[in-house]
């Protein structure tokens, strides 16, 4: 293999290795969780005053309580599940 082609190949590898660590920063990012929270709410919100015909404000909170608790206990989840993985894979 010759030197440019090494060459590529690396840039190829530290081009991918930028894109995932973007998309590894947006998942784990605030903003993410509290656009998701906010267009949840109104989306159930929406669907509470037409659909269902009641006061939606405080009924529309509970999908989005339970998104925010997912989010914090989802990382607990994925950190102990990857530890157990990455311990499986070590001789």
């Amino acid at each position: 293999m010759s030197d440019k082609e090494l060459l590529k190949r690396i840039e190829k590898l530290e081009s991918r290795n930028k894109k995932v660590e973007g998309d590894k920063a947006w998942e784990t990012s605030w903003l993410r969780r509290i656009s998701i929270m906010f267009l949840t709410y109104m989306v159930v919100v929406v669907y509470l005053k037409f659909v269902i015909h009641i006061d939606p404000w405080i009924n529309a909170l509970v999908p989005v309580i339970g998104f925010a608790a997912s989010t914090l206990t989802l990382t607990f989840l994925k950190r102990s599940w990857l530890d157990k993985l990455y311990k499986k894979q070590r001789p």
